[in-house]
């Protein structure tokens, strides 16, 4: 599940929307709407983000909150190692060879460090 995904879902579980619901209002089909929540499509169009911020309301903080999440929910992302320092080349194989296996409890620790930079 993608950051997007999970706050989209709940949204729709706090306002009581239904899927099949949601995806009428905003004209896409439920299976999509359900693979964004599940982490099975890559980012939601910037329309797409709005469309669902004004059927739920939301505005200032929380609006710029969902563009966010939006921003970080691409499910397959990349790193672009060229011209780095042989040891960040190897960090970013490293992370990436073990990323599945990271525990939540890793997964905060390595958010932590990244937040002090």
């Amino acid at each position: 599940m993608t950051p997007f995904g999970a706050r989209l879902r709940a949204l729709r579980e706090a306002r009581g929307v239904t899927l099949s619901e949601l995806a009428a209002a905003l004209q896409v089909s439920a299976a999509y709407l359900s693979a964004l929540e599940h982490g099975h499509r890559g980012r939601p169009s910037a329309g797409l983000v709005h469309q669902v911020n004004e059927f739920f309301g939301l505005i200032w903080d929380e609006a710029e909150e969902l563009s966010r999440l939006a921003r970080e929910s691409h499910p397959r992302p990349t790193l672009d190692a060229s011209g780095l320092s042989p040891e960040a080349t190897a960090l970013a194989n490293r992370l990436a060879r073990a990323f599945r296996s990271l525990t939540p409890a890793q997964i905060a620790r390595i958010n932590a460090v990244l937040d002090e930079g």
